[in-house]
This record gives structure tokens, sequence and C-alpha cells, in this order.
């Protein structure tokens, strides 16, 4: 059992980093709740315990100081929602508009047990992005036990996810719910594989994934690779793509990880065949071509019928499954067929009993979008976080608690 679950946090008060990051439309209203729902769990298992709880996060990039715009009040009355949903009604959500100074310290410290208080947006202070210490410190004054449940932030080196758990001792530090969830999740992929595992990476950029790729050479069987980042290997081998996005400063890098691949015994799975279109535009013409043959002028929007059989045979024999980043401008109805046909394959996979992770941005939206949340075994909180996981690197948020 985790040491959270263990830990009896009676007549404690429970200072938890969540990732409240949610968007906001122009009326302050939440348009995707999904990061504040994620963490309800940890902050419920507090309050039961008889202990209270003080929430700090941030909110947006705000450039100077506070801002109307990324302020946390915003989301008090859906975090009471939240709570009272959780059938422990009447949780009262208190707001301090600041988070060191005197509301703040005066409200954490006359806190009740069964109490939540929301503190006002870290990056309010330019010292939370700096990884300031004394910062850091004055936030720690707050509470007796630190918590950090913000996946998303782990890979920050900010005062409130890397710097402030030195101020407590290793018994008070801990992960949240999330967090280790998120934390055991990756790991099953990263060291924990059953073979086959496939891994598919989407998503415009080779750049963006070289790291992953690397790494996950050293453990997947199979590589699938879809998006427009398809685009650079199957130039890399000869192919004509036409006007399809590639990247030509990385064309020697797309060879060398096939080659590596190739060493290793790792399959890679390029498209066989595209949907294509003759602009970058929802109302294109479209048309279907092998993706080694693209006519000039066209582009490579999503990946065609033949490829999407050809990853679904893949998907369906594996046992662990790692999905990062879309198979096409799945935002457009005309080039989201392959994104979906993935999605639905990776729930199939997942019902014959194979472990299956989603993570990154677009992927999460896509699952989320098409309906397929439920059906696969975990949906990461974490973009960045997750993917500089994958990529083999130490997360200082995780590394933090740990030390």
């Amino acid at each position: 059992m985790s040491q959270f679950s263990q830990h009896s946090f009676a007549n404690e008060k429970v200072l938890v980093r969540v990732d409240f990051n949610v968007p906001l439309n122009d009326k302050y209203e939440i348009t995707d709740d999904t990061r504040m729902r994620a963490a309800i769990p940890t902050i419920k298992k507090i309050l039961s315990d008889g202990g209270s709880v003080i929430l700090m996060s941030h909110l947006g990039r705000p450039k100077d100081g506070p801002t109307e715009k990324y302020s946390l009040k915003h989301l008090v009355p859906h975090l009471q929602q939240l709570l009272n949903a959780t059938g422990q009604p009447n949780v009262p959500v208190l707001f301090a508009d600041d988070c060191i100074g005197e509301k703040a310290v005066l409200t954490a410290r006359m806190l009740r047990p069964g109490e939540v208080l929301l503190l006002e947006n870290l990056r309010f202070y330019k010292e939370e992005e700096k990884g300031d210490k004394a910062f850091a410190e004055k936030l720690s004054r707050l509470g007796d036990v630190y918590v950090n449940d913000a996946f998303g932030t782990a890979h920050r080196a900010h005062a409130s996810t890397a710097v402030i758990a030195q101020f407590f001792p290793k018994d008070k530090r801990m992960f949240g719910l999330l967090m280790e969830s998120e934390v055991r999740s990756a790991e099953k992929v990263l060291h924990e594989a059953q073979k086959p595992s496939v891994a598919i990476i989407g998503g415009a950029k080779v750049s963006d994934k070289i790291l992953i790729i690397e790494n996950l050479l050293e453990r997947a069987t199979d590589i699938i690779i879809g998006g427009g980042m398809a685009y650079t290997f199957i130039k890399a081998q000869g192919g004509k793509i036409g006007n399809s996005l590639c990247e030509d400063d990385r064309l020697d890098t797309a060879r060398e990880l096939m080659k590596k691949a190739e060493a290793k015994g790792v399959r890679i799975h390029l498209p066989s065949d595209s949907i294509i279109a003759d602009k970058f535009d929802a109302n294109a013409n479209d048309s279907a071509a092998p993706s080694n043959n693209i006519p000039d002028g066209w582009m490579g929007l999503d990946i065609g019928e033949n490829a999407c059989e050809q990853f679904t045979n893949v998907i369906h024999k594996s046992k662990t499954i790692l999905w990062n980043g879309p198979m096409g401008v799945f935002e457009m109805a005309k080039f989201q067929h392959g994104t979906k046909a993935i999605a639905k394959a990776v729930a199939e996979a997942t019902q014959k009993g194979a472990f299956s992770l989603v993570g990154g941005g677009d992927s999460v939206a896509a699952v989320n979008q098409f309906g397929y949340a439920d059906k696969v075994s975990y949906v990461s909180t974490g973009g960045g976080a997750m993917l500089e996981y994958f990529e083999g690197k130490q997360l200082p948020g995780i590394a933090a608690v740990n030390a």
C-alpha cells in the first residue's frame, strides 16, 4: 500500500499541490474540468480522515503579477460543486486572495478539519517559476504535511513542485493518489511492459519526439508512426510526399532512428497510404494516395484505409500499448478517421486484456472526443510531464518527494 493511503491525516493541515490549470472561456467558465476532477479522490481522503486541505496551483501564464483572467477565485464554485457531489455535502471552500500573504497565513491557521482553502495563483509571484527557496519556505509554513498531486507540472523545477518538499520531514511529504497512479501507469509501460509492446507516436514534428522514440527503442517491439511526422520518415526513405509537412533538417535523424530500430529488432510501422488534401483546410478537396507517392501540390492530412488496417492489426496483437499523438488533423471532420480508428483499436485491445496508456494533450482530446476515454486502461493528465518521463528524464517534482 502507498504512503498516502496508509497515512492518517486526522487533525493535520495538508498542503496539496494540484494542477488546476484548466481552460476558461471569456466569461471565466471552465470548459474542461478533467484536471480538477482528477484531484478529488486525494482531497476526499484527507477530509474523510479528519484533516483540512490547503490547495495550491497555477493557472495560465500571467506575465505581470495578479491578473483577473488568471485568478483561481473563478474555480471556487465549481470546486465546491465537485466536492459536494462526492457524498460529502457542504464542504466549506474558502479562498485566499494571495498564496503567501497575511490572509493566506491567517485563514490557513484558522482552518478546521473538513474545510478546504484554495490559495490564489502561485504564478502571480515570479518566484514560483524561478524555484525560489525563500518563497517555497513561506508556502511550506501553511501546512503540516506536503502532498504533490500535480503530475502535469512534475517536470518543472518550480518552488511549489520541486523546492518545497525539503521543508517537510520524509514521513510528511508524499504523492497524492493521482500522482501515484500516473507514475504507476507510466512504469507499467516503461519497465514492466508485457510483450508484444507497441508505442503509437503521432503529431506534427519528429524533433518533438526524437528522445521518446530513442528511449522506446529499448523497450517496445513495435513503433507506429503517424501524423505529420510520418512524412519526414517517408521522405528520408526516398518517398515523394508532395507538400506534406516535413522537417528537412531531420531526415538524417529519421534514417538513424530506423537504422537503430533495425539493429534492435524493433519494427517501425509507417502509414502505407494517406488521405491527402490540396490545402490545409477543413473544406479542402481530398483524395487517397500511397504515402510515398503524393502528387505535388497535395499534402497528407490523415492516414489512409490500408494504414488504419495495418496499424489496427499491430495494436490488436499487443499486450502493452502507449499512445502519444494523433494520426492526422483530427480537429477537421474529413481528416479524423485515422485517429478514430486507432482509438477504437486501442479500446478493443484493452478489452482483450492489454494495458493501454494514452497521454499527451491531443491523444487525450481524441479519446475524449470519440468516446473511448473509459475504454482504455489509463488516460494521463500530464502532457509535457509524461513525455519527459518517457524520454527517460528524471522529473524534479518526483525526485523532490523521493529525496
